[in-house]
């Protein structure tokens, strides 16, 4: 319930129930979520200078939906620069705030990560950002595009705009559904 939606007063406790209630119910934007659950291969592309071809490595992720149908979690494992990598993350849509939530940590860093954002128009594609004060390069702009190209494939594509910069692209993954 937005700001400009609240009811003035005081709200009875059973009201107040049934707004959390009807706020704690997944809803479509978790269908998109969920059709990114299960066990993917990924390629990875990372640009450590867009002049530069990208360096590429290969992964695994599991993906799972968990609590009820409200967040996806993933398990990544790769190689990242030629060392071993792992990550996790959450995935959510905030039904409060109609924004999609996530958050990232990995084995690169001790910081978790923090990206909201919302869906295109064509229900297939979700655009988050994220500020990050990069320990060498300063204060970081990330943009992060995760399209559902179709039930066996997804891409994440990141981009990012350093403090007066100009925005470039820094890593595209392709996640291909494993087969049994």
């Amino acid at each position: 319930m937005s700001a400009e939606n609240k009811p003035e007063g005081k709200m009875d406790m059973q009201a107040m129930a049934e707004v959390c209630q009807k706020l704690a119910t997944p809803g479509d934007p978790h269908k998109l979520l969920a059709r990114m659950a299960g066990s993917w291969n990924t390629r990875t592309k990372c640009w450590m200078d867009p002049s530069q071809p990208p360096m590429e490595s290969t992964g695994t992720s599991q993906q799972r939906m968990i609590l009820g149908g409200r967040f996806l979690q993933q398990d990544f494992t790769g190689d990242m620069m030629g060392s071993p990598f792992s990550g996790i993350g959450n995935a959510g849509y905030d039904n409060h705030t109609r924004k999609y939530v996530s958050t990232w940590m990995d084995s690169m860093g001790t910081g978790i990560h923090f990206f909201e954002g919302t869906a295109g128009a064509d229900g297939r594609t979700i655009t988050q950002t994220s500020r990050y004060d990069h320990p060498v390069l300063g204060p970081i702009q990330w943009r992060t595009v995760t399209r559902v190209v179709d039930d066996d494939t997804f891409v994440f594509e990141m981009y990012s705009t350093p403090k007066g910069g100009k925005e470039d692209k820094v890593m595209e993954i392709t996640y291909a559904r494993q087969r049994s």
